[in-house]
């Protein structure tokens, strides 16, 4: 499970748009890699629309974000269409990203235990390394706070 300090996992995952997201190529300023369960269901269209709101003060805090769960890229490219997303949506099918974070875990509703993305978000320096680190994430309020972070980064 990666920890606050810890250098960040590098991936390669192919996005919603048919390009590939590789974060050792976003080096040099800050990423924000947000973990979700699934396109298309209430928690995470909230998230995902709460940063796409934000994406512009992000940007201007000198920080990439990008989503990342286990569905396919087709299915981001309709998610993010559906509600006129304007973040990167990167494709975990093989859950390699959400093993290497540690947000691939056991679940489990209705008394029925499974394995899948573990709501977390994960802010990056400039450098690579994990500065701080959102697990269990409950999305109200949540972007915000991950703003609020990169904004304290880059003073």
């Amino acid at each position: 499970m990666v920890q606050d300090g810890d250098k960040a996992p590098d991936f390669k995952l192919p996005a919603d748009d048919g390009t590939t997201l590789q974060l050792s190529k976003l080096k040099g300023s800050p990423v924000v890699l947000y973990f979700y369960p699934k396109d298309d269901t209430p928690g995470c269209t909230s998230e995902a629309k709460d940063f796409s709101c934000l994406v512009d003060q992000f940007a201007s805090a000198g920080a990439t974000v990008i989503g990342i769960s286990p569905d396919s890229a087709e299915s981001h490219k309709k998610f993010k269409s559906k509600y006129e997303l304007r973040v990167p949506l990167a494709a975990d099918t093989a859950q390699e990203a959400s093993n290497a974070y540690g947000v691939w875990v056991e679940k489990s509703m209705y008394g029925k235990k499974y394995m899948g993305v573990e709501r977390a978000t994960f802010l990056i320096d400039a450098k690579g390394k994990v500065v701080k680190s959102w697990r269990k994430v409950k999305v109200p309020g949540h972007a915000e706070q991950v703003l609020e972070a990169v904004r304290t980064l880059a003073k």
